[in-house]
């Protein structure tokens, strides 16, 4: 069973945004609040607004709360092929393997980035869900590449600006079935959960502003090496983009893509790796980059569509 809220904003949250809001009128965490926001859980006068939306003084908030579930927990855990990039004061920076997720979940058993910096002895000093400490963005667990983790308060809270604000460089590499009609190009489409299915997600005309820049750097055989630029961070953002072009990624049925070309050529997940990441550093203030490899998987995947 689910209970329900209904508040009326006071003048003193005029003008906020409706996550801030739900915060401070039930006293959850902004994490906790926003994800209500984004799973639908909140309507503002009867209307499902986003995260962004601004409060105006006496408009009703009606906010459900699913029953809890107990808070899933940071279990230190080596997580094989986990590379430390990076690491100082402030920021850890890791090259993630695929098979592990960003921070525990529930239901989920495997090694986290958390875990991983838990048992290597890295000491995480943010605020917070306890659970997601430091996390400003993340990786589908299979998704494998670079990753930033904030170590203190202030590092979390600048990054975090940063990449709302969409001041961080994220190039990504991707092969996808077939070749797109314009060698590079640009996707802009809304992206919203499927009606259809749980946990996938589409393009819809009521979902979130999303961009993706794409430029091909290889042709294949039946396939294409493209590099990924982008502007947005969507749940699933270049898997959708792509298979909305109808070139799914190549090893990812779960949009569209043909499993015997990712039997054919080795895949159990889809070719997709965070290969770079620039941003300002949050306490030096200095622009940084790093860079990742492809890992064995996708580059013996490549290799075979080569020929």
């Amino acid at each position: 069973m689910s209970a329900s809220r209904t508040l009326l904003v006071p003048d003193g949250l005029a003008g906020e945004r409706v996550d801030v809001g739900v915060s401070r009128m039930l006293g959850l965490s902004r994490t906790r609040a926003a994800d209500l926001v984004m799973a639908g859980h909140v309507l503002v006068d009867g209307e499902m607004p986003a995260r962004s939306t601004r409060l105006e003084p006496g408009a009703v908030v009606r906010v459900e709360l699913p029953d809890e579930k107990p808070a899933a927990e940071v279990r230190p855990q080596i997580a094989e092929g986990m590379s430390l990039i990076h690491q100082d004061e402030d920021i850890v920076v890791i090259d993630k393997p695929v098979g592990v997720a960003a921070h525990p979940s529930a239901g989920w058993r495997g090694p986290t980035v958390l875990g991983h910096l838990a048992a290597a002895g890295v000491e995480i000093r943010t605020t917070g869900d306890p659970e997601r400490q430091g996390i400003v963005s993340r990786l589908d667990v299979g998704t494998s590449g670079l990753m930033v983790v904030a170590r203190t308060e202030r590092a979390y809270t600048t990054l975090k600006d940063a990449f709302r604000a969409r001041e961080v460089g994220k190039v990504y590499h991707a092969v996808c079935q077939g070749t797109p009609d314009q060698p590079r190009g640009t996707i802009e489409a809304p992206i919203g959960r499927s009606p259809q299915h749980d946990f996938k997600f589409a393009v819809r005309h009521d979902g979130k502003h999303s961009v993706t820049h794409y430029e091909t750097l290889e042709g294949l055989q039946g396939a294409t090496l493209l590099k990924i630029g982008l502007e947005t961070g969507r749940t699933h953002q270049i898997r959708v983009h792509l298979s909305a072009l109808h070139h799914p990624l190549v090893g990812d049925p779960f949009y569209g893509a043909d499993p015997t070309l990712s039997e054919k050529v080795g895949l159990t997940r889809q070719w997709l790796h965070a290969m770079e990441l620039t941003f300002l550093h949050p306490v030096s203030g200095q622009e940084v980059t790093y860079r990742s490899q492809y890992p064995a998987d996708l580059q013996q995947a490549l290799e075979a569509l080569r020929g």
